[in-house]
């Protein structure tokens, strides 16, 4: 963070810092945009003005010419003056955005102020589109504060897939060092909001990574002595009256020097297009990263990627941009004669191949290394936000799942409700008597569907790196796979029943790899009669359990509750309740052990209107 920023940022509570840093924030934003105002009215005075003595030096000659010259610098000064003036109250309104929406998420009030991530949506992933983790109100809309494209795609692929229990811990001790970063973190995400296009950065990295063009070494020393001679024939000429034969030699000369390699520099300058936009912005959210020192392993090794050519990547960035620009000056039209006679093409074009020999396999190791600290942020970022979520403790050995006060992240705090939850194998549970899998039983609306996206949700927090909505959790390594929220399709010409049971095949194919898989069933194979769905549910939650897997299958038929009873303690009935209250169904959301012993869909009936 820059020195000059308007409030000091506090590590210890975010409310509180977050409050002052908008305060201090909106009065910067304020301060600039007076200082642009008034700036602007100098700017109209100062036309006027010029306006006003251009007329009298140039109509009516009642001044000298030279009396436009003062309102003229003064007019210029002041172009550059305001266009500072503007970039800094654009960039104090993103300081005030920054806090704003760190209150907004504090406030539970996030849900369609950030990026929902639905890009990477895909309807056959085995859980994304069940436990709402890409799309509008999704836990990547919670965690992602990141701003650019590699940042944002690394968090989408720690969502979309568990990482390896080393993994995990490097990432959770990563989080917990840059938790308390909130200056660095604003730093990147201001950073971030100047970091181009997703097509420019692409274009950049494209064009980074391109062979070179093999232009020879030798051509810069011919360059060099052609553009000597050009110089040294106009000397003679002018300095010793030798006449233009010398001049119009060595012209000759370096052009044909010129039109000889022609073919080979101009596709070197034409390429170097690309990169223009995303330089400064990709260098500077580079800068974010190189200024910092850590402990963590993980952060420490993705800063040491950054070390490859001895100089930051940030100064070998900016050194690309100088390239660029000097390329850019020969369309100036008074340089343009000069930058002939130099031959400041063929120059530029030899600096920016020794650029891209040097640096040009790194940039994406640069880029990947400061998205993947990004996407870390995001992390920090919600640890910050939730001081009381604990990191869950990841075991080698399982299946193991057990979870105390669990509650559902995307849930406002006040409403969410917390519940205990164990599942695992004897030999790697606290409790020999655990079961690997839970019939759970309910009323509608009871909170059955909720308790699997809770349990879904933390899941994929934990295996992420992140702190999870609990007061303990200890899991092992588990792929997850849901089956909640199943669509058919007119388009496909599939039913709902036949869309569930293809999701229930991809269920089992997953149950049968490792690491053991962590199946949520909601209302299992509802799409048919009872007696097929007593059939067909049973096979398929037994071979689950057969193959290793842990999981939770919620259900309306009691007669499916009766396979706990033949499972040998493998199984156990949950359930959750409800009683009316005035004639008003009340839900106490929490989970309970047995069958439920009443239902409230008549109630719920009546309570529409229906004459049951």
């Amino acid at each position: 963070m820059s020195d000059d920023d308007p409030t000091p940022l506090r590590s210890d509570a975010p409310r509180p810092t977050y409050e002052a840093g908008l305060t201090g924030a909106r009065s910067e934003e304020a301060a600039w945009q007076r200082r642009s105002s008034l700036a602007s009215n100098a700017r109209l005075a100062c036309f006027l003005l010029l306006a006003g003595a251009g007329w009298m030096a140039f109509g009516t000659h009642a001044l000298p010419r030279f009396a436009v010259v003062p309102p003229l610098v003064a007019f210029v000064a002041l172009v550059i003056v305001h266009d500072r003036i503007l970039r800094r109250a654009a960039r104090a309104t993103r300081v005030r955005c920054f806090y704003e929406d760190g209150l907004a998420r504090l406030d539970d009030a996030w849900v369609g102020r950030g990026d929902t991530g639905a890009r990477y949506l895909d309807p056959a992933h085995p859980y994304a589109p069940d436990l709402d983790v890409f799309g509008p109100g999704s836990l990547f809309e919670l965690l992602a504060t990141t701003r650019t494209s590699p940042g944002s795609d690394r968090l989408a692929a720690w969502l979309a897939e568990a990482a390896p229990p080393d993994e995990v811990r490097a990432r959770q001790a990563a989080v917990a060092e840059l938790r308390p970063r909130l200056a660095m973190r604003l730093d990147m995400a201001l950073a971030g909001d100047e970091a181009g296009s997703t097509e420019a950065q692409e274009a950049l990295e494209r064009w980074a990574a391109a062979p070179a063009a093999g232009l020879p070494r030798v051509l810069s020393l011919l360059a060099i002595v052609a553009s000597a001679l050009s110089f040294g024939g106009i000397g003679l000429w002018i300095g010793t009256g030798a006449g233009p034969v010398p001049f119009v030699a060595a012209l000759l000369l370096q052009a044909g020097l010129a039109l000889a390699f022609r073919g080979r520099v101009q596709p070197v300058l034409a390429a170097a297009e690309t990169p223009v936009e995303a330089l400064a912005r990709t260098a500077a959210l580079l800068a974010c990263v190189e200024r910092e020192s850590f402990e963590s392993p993980l952060l420490a090794r993705l800063v040491e990627s950054l070390r490859t050519t001895g100089r930051p990547p940030s100064g070998e960035l900016d050194a690309l941009q100088r390239l660029v620009d000097r390329r850019d000056a020969r369309q100036n039209q008074f340089f343009a004669p000069i930058a002939a006679l130099l031959m400041w093409g063929t120059h530029t074009a030899l600096a920016l191949e020794a650029w891209r020999a040097r640096c040009g396999p790194r940039l994406a190791v640069w880029v990947a290394a400061a998205g993947e600290i990004e996407a870390l942020c995001a992390l920090a970022g919600y640890a910050y936000e939730h001081p009381d979520d604990p990191f869950p403790e990841i075991v080698d050995e399982g299946p193991v799942f057990e979870g105390e006060a669990l509650g559902h992240p995307l849930l406002p705090s006040a409403r969410c409700v917390r519940n205990d939850l164990r599942l695992g194998s004897p030999e790697a549970t606290s409790d020999p008597g655990t079961p690997r899998a839970l019939v759970m039983s309910g009323s509608n609306m009871s909170g059955k569907s909720t308790m699997l996206r809770t349990v879904g949700c933390n899941t994929i927090l934990a295996l992420a790196g992140a702190p999870v909505r609990a007061t303990r959790l200890r899991l092992s390594p588990l792929r997850i796979t849901a089956s909640i929220r199943i669509v058919d399709s007119l388009l496909d010409g599939r039913s709902h029943f036949m869309a569930e049971i293809v999701r229930l095949r991809q269920v089992v194919e997953i149950s049968r790899g490792q690491p053991p898989a962590l199946f949520l069933l909601d209302e299992i194979l509802h799409g048919t009669n009872s007696h097929d769905r007593l059939i067909g549910a049973e096979a398929v939650i037994r071979g689950l359990v057969e193959h290793g897997a842990l999981g939770i299958v919620t259900t309306h038929d009691l007669a499916l509750t009766r396979m706990v009873e033949s499972s040998e303690g493998r199984m156990a009935n949950v359930h959750f309740e409800d009683h009316l209250e005035e004639g008003e169904m009340e839900f106490d959301y929490h989970l309970r052990t047995g069958i439920v012993e009443k239902s409230n869909a008549l109630a719920l009936m009546r309570s529409v209107g229906l004459d049951v």
